[in-house]
C-alpha cells in the first residue's frame, strides 16, 4: 500500500531541546510529510515539549534507542523511512568527562546503527542529515579567526571526540557506499525547552531561586550563541536545499565572554522579577575550570548565507529577553525537570 505522505522523515532525539523545535517546525510547515519522532526519553527528552503537535495527523512518536540496531531496522521498515534528521546525542561536556563510555556508545555507535539501517533500507532519492557541533573543531585564539567548513578537526573533550567520530562515519558512508548525506555544525544553542544543565537555563533557574552561579575559571571563555528557532530554520533549509555530501556551519554571530553573558542574564532576570539592578551578582561563584575547556568558539556561516540565504533573526539581547521571559512564564516546566534524578546530578557536579 502506498504511503499517503510525500516523505516519511525520522527525526531522532525529537523530544529533546533542539529536536522538539525541529519536529514542531516540520510538523506545522509540511503537512504532507509524516514526521516520526524517535526518542529514548532520557533525562533530557520530554514529550511535554511537543504537546501542541502531539495530535497532528502527520506526527508520530516512537520510543526507542538508537543503540538498538534491530529496533532501528524495524523502524525504517515499518514506517518506510526515506529521510533522517539525526539529532539524538549525549551533548553535555561535563557529563562526558565523568562518563565517556555512554557518549561513545550513543554518539558513535548509535549514529553507526542509523547509517547502516539507512544503507540497508534505502534505494533511490533519500537523505541522511547529521546534526553536529562546532566543538569538533577545537579552540580558537582571540583574533579574527572563525571556524569554517574547511577547519581541521581537533576535539578536546570526550563529547567533542564522540561527535567528531560520528561526523567521520557519516562522511565515510557517503564516500564508501554512496549514502546521500549532509552535515551541519552549529554553535551553542539557547531558547525555550533547554534542559537546565546547560548554562543559560541553569543560571536563569539559579537566579530565580537565589542559588550560586558556578562560573568556570575567570569566566573568560568565549562562545557564539544561536537562538534555537533560528537553528531549526537553518536545518529546514539545509534539509531541503543543501548539497548532498556537503557540510554547513550554523552560527549566531553572537560572541560573548561567559562572564559578560552571565551579567546580561542577571540584569534581565532581576528586572523581570522586580529586583534591584545587579542584585543577583552576589550569586556569582568562581569554581575550578573544567578539564579541556576550550577558550573560544566562533562560527563562520557565510556559506549558509551565500548558498541558501540563511542568517540569524535575533541578536543575543533580543533572544535572551525572549528566553528569560519563557522560563519565568513556565516555572512549572522548570520545576518538573529539575526534580528527582536531575537534583542528584546537580549535587554531584556543583555541590550544594
Amino acid at each position: 500500500m502506498e504511503s499517503p505522505f510525500k516523505k516519511n522523515i525520522l527525526i531522532t532525539g525529537g523530544a529533546g531541546f533542539i529536536g522538539s523545535h525541529v519536529v514542531r517546525l516540520m510538523v506545522n510547515n509540511y503537512p504532507g510529510y509524516r514526521i516520526v519522532n524517535l526518542d529514548k526519553l532520557t533525562y533530557a527528552g520530554n514529550l511535554a515539549n511537543l504537546r501542541d503537535v502531539q495530535d497532528k495527523p502527520n506526527y508520530l512518536f516512537v520510543k526507542a534507542d538508537i543503540c538498538d540496531f534491530n529496533a532501528m531496522l524495524r523502524v525504517f521498515e515499518e514506517y518506510r523511512i526515506d529521510s533522517v534528521i539525526h539529532l539524538a546525542a549525549e551533548s553535555h561536556v561535563d557529563r562526558s568527562i565523568t562518563d565517556p563510555f555512554s557518549f561513545a556508545q550513543t554518539n558513535v555507535m548509535g549514529t553507526l546503527n542509523l547509517l547502516e539501517a539507512a544503507r540497508r533500507s534505502w534505494r533511490g532519492s533519500n537523505l541522511f542529515y547529521h546534526v553536529s557541533t562546532d566543538e569538533v573543531y577545537g579552540a580558537l585564539e582571540f583574533n579574527d579567526a572563525l571556524f569554517t567548513e574547511e577547519t581541521r578537526y581537533d576535539p578536546h573533550s570526550p563529547y567533542s571526540a564522540s561527535k567528531a567520530a560520528s561526523d567521520h562515519f557519516v562522511r565515510a558512508y557517503h564516500d564508501t557506499y554512496g549514502l546521500p548525506v549532509v552535515i551541519s555544525n552549529c554553535s551553542n544553542n539557547y531558547g525555550p525547552y533547554q534542559f537546565p544543565e546547560k548554562l543559560i537555563p541553569l543560571f536563569i533557574n539559579n537566579i530565580r531561586n537565589n542559588k550560586p552561579l558556578p562560573v568556570y575559571g575567570k569566566g573568560e571563555n568565549v562562545r557564539d550563541w544561536l537562538y534555537v528557532e533560528d537553528h531549526a530554520r537553518a536545518i529546514d533549509l539545509i534539509f531541503h536545499r543543501g548539497k548532498t555530501g556537503d557540510t554547513y556551519n550554523i552560527g549566531g554571530f553572537n560572541e560573548w565572554k561567559n562572564i559578560d553573558l552571565i551579567k546580561v542574564m542577571i540584569k534581565t532576570v532581576d528586572r523581570l522579577l522586580g529586583r534591584k539592578e545587579g542584585e543577583s551578582e552576589k550569586l556569582i561563584t568562581y569554581v575550578t575550570d573544567r578539564a579541556g575547556h576550550d577558550l573560544r568558539y566562533a562560527i563562520d556561516s557565510a556559506k549558509l548565507k551565500d548558498e541558501l540565504g540563511w542568517e540569524p533573526s535575533l541578536q543575543f539581547e533580543e533572544g535572551i529577553e525572549k528566553t528569560v521571559r519563557w522560563y519565568l512564564d513556565h516555572q512549572d516546566w522548570l520545576d518538573n525537570v529539575t526534580s528527582g534524578d536531575y537534583q542528584q546530578y546537580y549535587k554531584k557536579m556543583y555541590g550544594d
